[in-house]
């Protein structure tokens, strides 16, 4: 196991009921700026208990934060915040809405050009105090201190991390998902599957207990994703779905172990490029990058398929990872997810042309053993 440290500021407040707690958390003479998307929280009635939750409060509203958070929208709520003088962030809505408010935190309180946070990797060194009502699992960014935003000028898609953009607190009442369209229901589980695999699905340096956190959420994922499906109000499902979101990227499963991430950074690029939901983008990318670099990746993904999918041990290591890829690949499709650029009338060669070419521009590497080149990226996409 590698060294680490870890430290998680963030308080949770979990289950049914819990957004009337608000209350408990923000001072009373803090000035508090509300965060959030469209409409959904408004029709839902989420808005309606969260303003309850702060009658006699100081606070305004900001909407419109995209489900691929702009940063020349977020940079919108920065001046506000500066002319209004918050010091208070309260994200109400998805992953989105409390990403781009971390960017809003982090951006506020930055001396210089906002835009280095994400595109050179700036330090922050102050930012805003925030907190959430976390209203769809996927992200896992109700307990961690990572955001990813996108520039629509630039088609440019970046993440940025700093423990100053932890959330205070994190509200996460299960019954806020009743009422979400199946598509983002879907796209939260192949997101918060694809973050446990990218920190799973690397190789092995003996941390057998983050792999059986890693494998516990898998195998919930599989168990409840149908149920939540066929049952949108069932609670229990629900609460469990969240809560896999929610530890499958609060840095648990990856503490001394080794990361890739490499799904999520080329899936940006579709994302910025076409257009695509994130959860659309990874469901293309991962079983494609799995099938290139199964070499590095074969003693996990060989553990994975007799842990998870019930195969037999004693089958070579190479068929194992095999059918990991390919159960993968039909538990998307089972919870109708696609999994190839030509399904979204994209043409993969097109695509990874353009991904090369950005990559070569940045000079960026990746994979857990830095082996993933710009031609091996495009390899990945123009057979995904």
């Amino acid at each position: 196991m590698d060294n680490f440290e870890f430290r998680c500021p963030t308080k949770i407040i979990f289950g049914a009921g819990s957004i009337e707690k608000i209350k408990n958390e923000i001072p009373h003479d803090k000035k508090i700026l509300i965060t959030y998307g469209g409409g959904s929280i408004r029709k839902n009635g989420v808005l309606k208990q969260v303003k309850e939750a702060l009658n006699g409060f100081n606070y305004s509203e900001f909407g419109g934060i995209e489900p691929n958070p702009k940063f020349e929208t977020l940079m919108d709520a920065v001046t506000m915040v500066k002319e209004g003088g918050y010091d208070f962030l309260l994200a109400v809505g998805g992953g989105s809405v409390l990403d781009g408010t971390k960017f809003i935190a982090a951006a506020s309180k930055f001396e210089g050009d906002p835009w280095d946070i994400l595109a050179k990797g700036a330090q922050i060194n102050d930012a805003l105090e925030l907190a959430d009502v976390i209203t769809l699992p996927a992200t896992g960014s109700e307990m961690n201190c990572g955001a990813v935003i996108s520039r629509i000028s630039t088609k440019e898609k970046f993440a940025f991390m700093s423990e100053k953009v932890y959330p205070k607190f994190s509200i996460i009442d299960p019954q806020t998902t009743f009422s979400l369209p199946e598509k983002q229901t879907v796209n939260g589980i192949v997101d918060t599957f694809t973050h446990v695999m990218e920190q799973y699905a690397t190789y092995d340096v003996d941390t057998p207990l983050q792999d059986q956190w890693a494998l516990g959420i898998i195998k919930t994922l599989l168990e409840e994703g149908p149920k939540v499906l066929k049952d949108p109000q069932n609670y229990n499902a629900r609460a469990n779905i969240f809560w896999c979101a929610t530890c499958g990227l609060n840095y648990w499963i990856s503490l001394g172990a080794v990361q890739d991430w490499s799904t999520h950074m080329i899936g940006h690029e579709l994302t910025a490029l076409y257009g695509l939901d994130h959860g659309e983008t990874l469901a293309i990318i991962l079983p494609s990058l799995w099938r290139i670099m199964k070499k590095d990746k074969m003693d996990k993904l060989a553990k994975m398929a007799i842990e998870v999918y019930g195969a037999n041990e004693f089958l070579p290591k190479s068929l194992l990872a095999d059918i990991t890829i390919k159960k993968t690949e039909k538990f998307f499709h089972k919870i109708g997810r696609k999994t190839k650029l030509k399904e979204y009338n994209i043409n993969p060669k097109e695509a990874a042309v353009e991904i090369k070419k950005r990559f070569n521009q940045r000079g960026t590497i990746l994979g857990e053993r830095g082996n993933i080149t710009p031609d091996v990226a495009y390899e990945i996409v123009v057979n995904a």
